[in-house]
């Protein structure tokens, strides 16, 4: 049985179905939020979860039950803040225990201006979204037929171009962990987290651009490498970045993840397919089709690249063994390669991580 957090101001939660849970708000609520419904199977790494870019537009449905046990600290930060729409729990902690804590959950929420509701049924609203497909949603204190109207006017993620509302707005530079380093590295930040700054400056600078940047600004630079980053919503919403990888595959070595990986595969003539309640977790089994080895792998998108749609020249060289969805391809007369998981995952799994030293091997050829 569900039961309201004390203390909580109380509210719902309203699908754009009509399905209705209750619970009390939490965070910096208002009488109406809106966003699309997803969940997330990590057991922890819930501040990096809130932090990531790629959740712009969205709900987070956290389906472990208990959530900030362990506090909120400044390093865990994966970006300047947060870009979700909103968290939904079960259980939100009402008192946090770990020595690098700094403060709270329910503190970072109303820093960050991020509105959740706790006390909700997880796992039923779980068990629907795997059934319906992620959907639109509001959650607040206004009567039930409002959050409802509200949940049915919100147009998700589906064309959409979130990527221009978490890009950075200028660019900057990432010194290399070795100070002596020539090598120079692009990075077009499409909702790019900081952990895979950090793991691509361990083989050189980094210059992060923004999204918007041309091909020939890119190449101007003399890059040794251009990466791609991770981003949310809907590949087909960035012609922009498709036009820019066109315009520098074969020139320069690409290493794309995540929404980088379905930009390269829309850059090559491949289609992008959303997916009916999209891989958002640390707990992913992916097969390495070249190695036959298992990787776990941390997960966030909605959309997905259709293998069936590559050209010749491409292959796909891992899949999801949940669902088969693409998991990365490589372009070998391009000089180019990405996944659809995350190999820089922080707090973790690190199965992918030998994904960076790939790169830095192109690199070094080229």
């Amino acid at each position: 049985m569900t039961t309201t957090p004390t203390a909580l101001t109380e509210g719902q939660l309203v699908l754009a179905d009509g399905s209705t849970f209750d619970g009390g708000l939490i965070g910096d609520h208002m009488p109406i939020s809106t966003g699309e419904v997803v969940f997330n199977t990590c057991l922890s790494g819930y501040q990096e979860v809130i932090t990531d870019p790629s959740y712009a537009g969205q709900f987070v449905t956290f389906t472990y039950p208990h959530i900030g046990n362990y506090g909120i600290n400044v390093t865990d930060f994966e970006s300047v803040g947060a870009f979700c729409r909103g968290i939904i729990v079960r259980d939100l902690a009402r008192r946090h225990s770990n020595f690098r804590a700094q403060s709270d959950l329910g503190s970072m929420l109303f820093d960050q201006a991020i509105p959740g509701i706790a006390g909700v049924d997880t796992r039923r609203l779980t068990r629907l979204i795997r059934s319906t497909g992620a959907m639109p949603a509001a959650f607040g204190s206004a009567p039930h037929d409002e959050l409802l109207a509200a949940a049915q006017t919100e147009p998700g993620t589906d064309g959409v171009d979130l990527v221009s509302t978490v890009t950075t707005p200028v660019g900057y530079t990432v010194p290399a962990i070795d100070p002596d380093s020539r090598r120079r590295i692009v990075a077009m930040d499409f909702g790019m987290k900081r952990n895979i700054a950090h793991h691509l400056s361990r083989y050189g600078h980094v210059d992060v651009v923004p999204a918007q940047t041309t091909a020939a600004d890119i190449l101007a630079r003399e890059p040794d490498g251009v990466f791609l980053s991770n981003g949310p919503g809907d590949p087909a919403m960035s012609p922009y970045a498709v036009e820019a990888i066109q315009g520098m595959l074969g020139k320069v070595p690409i290493f794309g993840i995540c929404l980088g990986h379905q930009l390269l595969g829309r850059a090559i003539g491949a289609d992008t397919v959303k997916l009916p309640f999209g891989h958002h977790g640390a707990n992913h089994p992916v097969m390495n089709l070249h190695t036959d080895k298992v990787e776990i792998t941390s997960q966030n998108h909605n959309f997905a690249v259709d293998a069936s749609t590559l050209p010749s020249n491409a292959e796909m060289t891992h899949i999801n063994l949940n669902d088969d969805v693409c998991e990365g391809i490589a372009v070998a007369d391009e000089r180019a390669f990405s996944v659809q998981h995350h190999p820089e995952a922080n707090p973790g799994p690190h199965d992918a991580e030998y994904l960076f030293g790939q790169f830095d091997t192109l690199m070094e050829k080229h």
